[in-house]
């Protein structure tokens, strides 16, 4: 980010809109002081303004990074490489040298992440929901008639999948079966216990737990819920409500066992005679945060992620934003069109546990700008048009004042939006020609516009294709900012030891191969169109251990997109992502950073929103606002140590190395102060590691 060409478009901004400094700094709640250095390119708006400098100033986010208005009217992504820098192989000597720094700052928007709702992201991931199928998707099981991933209880009942309690909300059209079900039982004598349980829930000693459940019943029934080991013999904790009737009824009761175990069984019964069916099943520790697991919402802040890309993805061509409108346990599973890639650990379901307001919610409590991705297969333009003013209309909106009757006053002022994800590829749904996609878009961002002038749009398609950039990008210039690029390294395949090396070396070749496609990218775009570099990772990161190997190519990564931003109009960059897919490996007892993950954190914390020096891929220096000069250096060699002299600089005031004695996985990086063995301003680096140096 050029901070002279910033802060002189602020001016002029400004001055356009008839606003003193002062009067500027009164609307934004900073001092006109602050105003006078964005102006003259001292210092820039902290991150968590620019959605509220630009609106200030009309324009777009990507228009305020850029520096300029741009006229605008308010995946096979994996791609293999063969050939390694035999120089990075042999890890030559690298000096560090004092320059002075530029005019440019390492954007915040640089570290990004994906939210995407595929395999264990949410499931067994984010969401704080312990049963699996809570709402009972698919067919019921063989001889039981019980719902997959429950057994029935008692020895007479009768089960049956019956009419649902779940449904979808307004502007569903796609042609899905199975999705909505609910469980009847019937039990034909009165004394004796029937119902539902299922086994492998984690639960621990002393932690309150909500249970909730959605019944309908031809009587008042006693229903009593406990927690239990997998014999249901010892009981952790029990609890009883009494409801029901004609009406879907919830009930909800509190449990907290008195012991943990991590292969407990929930299980629900009752002795009434007659008929009960039941809608929905919830069980969630009662310190959720909006439905997420608080642990694991404090891990992805501690990351430092500044954009969060929602909800896909492939998964947002299977997304319908208006079933977030109903409550969470009436919201009906989404059947995956793309099958076992999108949904293979949940049978193929979403159970649709995130809705707008609650991906709004994460986005503020990590301090993530909001980069949503719409439906434009499936939504008309006029439904996308609404999800806009759902998120930034005002009460005299429609949809402004039906967020703000849900408890949501101020608009959410999203700015970031992607017209559809990875169209050309052939495996979204839609017109995938580039004259085709092209209308779609500009149906829809011409709606989304009409709600919500001064959005950042992002465009989909193929990139790098010339054939695209001419007939899609081009023509969609005057709405849409950016275009979307994905890329994707090469998946190490670890099978024999003689072969470790030539595999590492070509994830390792992918990064420089990334480079050259967003170059080809730039030379057929339009000057005016920014990169978004919105999903990248190492492929097949999500099925498999996590491994050091992965995280010297984010690191290399990280490298090559602070030293491209500007020169390849990189507007940002996400990474894809961070729940069980890259950066944080969940458990159901705790959460643990991946090499990724230790990389990413440090990168940002170390270069976010500094003054930058010098990039390259071995080496980014650079400057912060107190005159500390931060350094890293990334040794990608295999088996050689890597000699750097950073003397020049003067001693450091901090040191780390993250390094490995493998990159198989599954290994993380091991971080050692190694500020005693820089003092002499030289280190030898190990194979295969991470340098952060301060000073």
């Amino acid at each position: 980010m050029n901070l002279s060409k910033i802060g002189q478009f602020i001016s002029r901004r400004r001055m356009a809109m008839g606003l003193t400094q002062a009067q500027l700094a009164e609307r934004l709640n900073v001092t006109d002081k602050a105003v006078s250095k964005w102006e003259r390119g001292k210092s820039l708006p902290d991150v968590t303004l620019f959605s509220r400098v630009a609106a200030e100033l009309r324009v777009s986010v990507v228009e305020l990074l850029s520096g300029e208005l741009m006229n605008v009217v308010r995946s096979s992504n994996l791609d293999e490489a063969v050939d390694w820098d035999g120089k990075a192989a042999q890890a030559t000597p690298l000096t560090l040298r004092r320059d002075d720094p530029a005019d440019l700052l390492v954007s915040p928007y640089l570290f990004g992440c994906n939210l995407e709702h595929t395999r264990s992201c949410i499931y067994t991931g984010l969401s704080a929901q312990m049963v699996r199928n809570r709402k009972f998707a698919g067919k019921p099981t063989a001889c039981e008639g019980c719902a997959i991933e429950w057994f029935p209880l008692g020895e007479r009942g009768v089960f049956a999948l019956d009419e649902p309690y779940t449904r979808h909300g307004e502007g569903y059209h796609m042609k899905r079966t199975l999705e909505c079900n609910s469980v009847g039982i019937f039990n034909p004598y009165c004394g004796e216990a029937v119902g539902m349980g299922q086994h492998g829930i984690t639960i621990s000693q002393g932690q309150p737990y909500l249970f909730g459940m959605v019944v309908k019943t031809q009587e008042s029934v006693k229903f009593t819920v406990s927690l239990t080991d997998r014999t249901g013999k010892n009981v952790y904790c029990r609890a009883t409500s009494v409801g029901g009737g004609d009406d879907w009824t919830r009930l909800e009761v509190e449990l907290t066992p008195q012991a943990a175990d991590s292969d407990a069984d929930l299980r629900i019964c009752w002795e009434n005679a007659g008929y009960v069916c039941v809608g929905a099943v919830s069980l969630l520790p009662k310190d959720h945060f909006h439905g997420m697991r608080r642990d694991v919402v404090e891990a992805m802040k501690d990351l430092g992620i500044k954009v969060l890309r929602w909800p896909g993805g492939n998964f947002a061509g299977e997304f319908n934003w208006m079933d977030g409108l109903l409550p969470a346990d009436m919201r009906a599973p989404f059947q995956s069109y793309l099958g076992l890639e999108t949904q293979p650990h949940t049978m193929g379901y979403d159970f649709s546990e995130m809705n707008t307001d609650d991906f709004i919610a994460l986005c503020r409590e990590i301090g993530a700008e909001p980069f949503i991705t719409i439906n434009p297969c499936w939504n008309t333009p006029d439904e996308n048009a609404a999800w806009v003013e759902y998120c930034n209309g005002d009460v005299s909106t429609p949809y402004g004042k039906l967020r703000a009757n849900r408890g949501h006053q101020e608009p959410y002022n999203v700015q970031f939006w992607s017209l559809g994800n990875e169209f050309g590829y052939g495996h979204m749904e839609g017109d995938n020609t580039p004259a085709g996609y092209c209308q779609i878009a500009l149906e829809n961002g011409k709606k989304m516009l009409e709600a919500s002038p001064g959005l950042s749009l992002c465009s989909s398609g193929p990139y790098p294709n010339k054939e695209w950039a001419e007939f899609s990008a081009k023509p969609l210039a005057g709405i849409s900012q950016m275009i979307s690029q994905h890329y994707y390294g090469y998946d190490p395949h670890y099978t024999d030891l003689s072969t470790v090396e030539e595999e590492y070396n070509r994830c390792m070749a992918s990064v420089s191969r990334m480079r050259e496609l967003i170059h080809q990218s730039r030379q057929w775009l339009e000057p005016s169109i920014r990169i978004s570099m919105d999903e990248w990772n190492v492929w097949y990161a999500w099925y498999r251990p996590s491994s050091v190997t992965d995280g010297i190519y984010a690191a290399l990564v990280l490298h090559m997109l602070m030293e491209e931003a500007e020169k390849s109009g990189i507007a940002l960059a996400c990474h894809f992502q961070a729940i069980n897919e890259g950066m944080l490996c969940v458990k159901p007892d705790h959460v643990s950073l991946t090499a990724q993950g230790q990389v990413f954190s440090w990168m940002n914390r170390w270069h976010m929103g500094n003054r930058l020096c010098s990039a390259s891929q071995e080496a980014v220096i650079t400057v912060d606002r107190e005159g500390r000069v931060s350094a890293t250096v990334v040794n990608a060699a295999f088996h050689r140590k890597k000699p750097v002299d950073f003397s020049s600089f003067g001693p450091c005031s901090e040191a780390m190395l993250f390094s490995s004695d493998t990159v198989l996985p599954p290994s993380s990086f091991t971080p050692s102060n190694v500020l005693d063995q820089a003092a002499g301003g030289t280190l030898q680096m190990p194979p295969h590691s991470v340098l952060f140096l301060r000073f």
